[in-house]
């Protein structure tokens, strides 16, 4: 099932049909191209509720779980978000359509801990949303590290990453990384810290890049430094990519996204071990 998606996002692997899939939304043309771009795409059958009704009874009147609902944020019925309030309150992972970007909107939605928001304005509407269930129904595959010797940042970062269906694994320092990386070979990503007692972010970075290539394993350097030349310091380390606190969630998904992506691109592209040893 070879997808390409608007940011570049490619995917080949299993068919995603049979996750169950709520499209929360009234508007029968926009429910006709989402439901027909899915299908075409992704393999996908969604199920449509028109209102907030017809939501609570798809919720009611089946046992299988739903892996994830898109919905507007405005129903008939439901006119000041109570169908995203539901959803959410039952712990369904979702994805909220709005008409415009207004930034209290923004902050609401991303309060609420929304996997993501489509903006319908956008003639790119319903690829955006193609891609990021795709991307939602396929980031399990993803062990991302996360390494910071704040436990509230630890928590932070791995709150976020598991919003978006990411495996997770969390380190205090820089020797439990180490520990932790040597254990799980299928981790792809690991975001760490700068600032941090006995081992700090350009350290372990070095230590990894002496046995571990980028082919292997992406890292992305965090600070809270006003010092700008922390990000030549840390590429020029071995890490790929580096980003400054404090960030926005929507910077933070991409940068890991654009990574994660590159490492799917390179290591596609590298020849089966054994056309290697053939060699």
């Amino acid at each position: 099932m070879p997808f390409l998606g608007v940011s570049g996002m490619q995917y080949s692997g299993a068919s995603l049909a049979g996750s169950r899939i709520l499209l929360v939304e009234d508007s029968n043309l926009f429910t006709s191209m989402v439901r027909t771009k899915l299908k075409e795409l992704l393999d996908i059958d969604v199920e449509i509720c028109r209102n907030f009704e017809e939501l609570q009874l798809a919720y009611d009147k089946s046992s299988e779980p739903i892996k994830l609902a898109i919905s507007n944020m405005n129903l008939p019925g439901a006119e000041k978000g109570e169908a995203l309030a539901y959803l959410l309150d039952l712990s369904i992972p979702t994805i909220a359509f709005t008409g415009t970007f207004l930034e209290g909107t923004r902050d609401e939605l991303i309060a609420k801990d929304v996997v993501d928001y489509i903006l319908k304005d956008n003639i790119f509407a319903v690829d955006m949303l193609a891609e990021s269930i795709c991307r939602f129904l396929t980031n399990h595959r993803h062990h991302v590290l996360i390494v910071d010797d704040s436990a509230t940042a630890r928590a932070l970062l791995s709150s976020r990453l598991k919003r978006y269906n990411f495996r997770v694994s969390v380190a205090e320092n820089g020797a439990k990384a180490l520990e932790i990386l040597k254990a799980s070979s299928d981790i792809g990503l690991m975001v760490t810290d700068y600032n941090m007692p006995d081992m700090d972010g350009f350290e372990l970075t070095r230590r990894i890049r002496a046995t571990t290539g980028s082919h292997e394993l992406r890292i992305i350097g965090v600070s809270s430094s006003s010092n700008r030349l922390l990000s030549a310091r840390f590429l020029k380390a071995g890490g790929n990519d580096f980003i400054l606190r404090p960030f926005i969630d929507e910077e933070f998904y991409c940068r890991v996204n654009q990574n994660l992506d590159t490492l799917l691109q390179i290591q596609s592209a590298q020849p089966p071990a054994r056309e290697v040893q053939a060699r």
